[in-house]
């Protein structure tokens, strides 16, 4: 511990007794000072990803069932560079080749070889349905024609369609005579429509959460 002294000029130039008064003080300023020397400094290291196996086509089971996952909403997932922290707390730089979309399913692969399953994180999207006591479900196709003469996102599934919150385009959707409803769910919209790399409208999300109304004064 005279160490202390002769390598640390505050702590004067005299040898120390480990009996004298001052012994601890010096001691614990000195091991303080020592913890936060860059070589102890802890090193956060991030893990290069550059490879993607779409939905993990080709991988055993028992491979995908061990790998950690990352939860990751549309917006990050559109990208093909980005950062992120999977389930195991590693923190992932990602990069991907120009105009790669990261689907829910799919396993990123990392520069150590590890796997990571990509999870669709659910986020606020619309829901659109046809109503059944006044429409059809053909009214779903002419909702997904107009969204698409719009280059709107479109997720679309059998029973319903959903896009990110945008609420002009809900307001035309419900004139319509369509239900729109805010829910929380993952995002998939095909991939056909985001050819110029965007997505949605983006008109704020707050105004689109009251209830269809069938009175429209028309005939239905």
């Amino acid at each position: 511990m005279n160490a202390i002294a002769q390598n640390n000029p505050q702590f004067g130039t005299k040898r120390l007794r480990e009996d004298s008064p001052n012994f601890v003080t010096y001691r614990d300023q000195f091991q303080t000072l020592h913890a936060c020397t860059p070589s102890h400094r802890h090193t956060i290291t991030m893990l290069t990803v550059n490879k993607l196996i779409p939905q993990g086509r080709g991988l055993a089971p028992a491979l995908l069932k061990r790998a950690g996952t990352v939860e990751l909403d549309w917006e990050v997932r559109q990208k093909s560079r980005f950062d992120a922290t999977d389930s195991a707390g590693r923190s992932l730089g990602v990069f991907l080749p120009r105009g790669t979309v990261v689907r829910g399913g799919d396993v990123l692969v990392a520069e150590d070889g590890s796997l990571v399953r990509v999870l669709a994180a659910p986020q606020q999207v619309l829901r659109i349905t046809h109503c059944q006591t006044h429409g059809t479900p053909f009214d779903l196709i002419s909702a997904a024609y107009h969204l698409g003469n719009r280059h709107v996102p479109i997720e679309l599934k059998p029973d319903h369609l959903q896009i990110e919150p945008d609420h002009v385009l809900a307001d035309m959707l419900r004139a319509m005579h369509l239900i729109v409803q805010p829910v929380e769910q993952p995002f998939e919209p095909e991939s056909g429509a985001y050819a110029s790399g965007g997505h949605g409208h983006g008109h704020g999300a707050g105004h689109h959460d009251h209830d269809h109304d069938h009175g429209h004064g028309h005939p239905h």
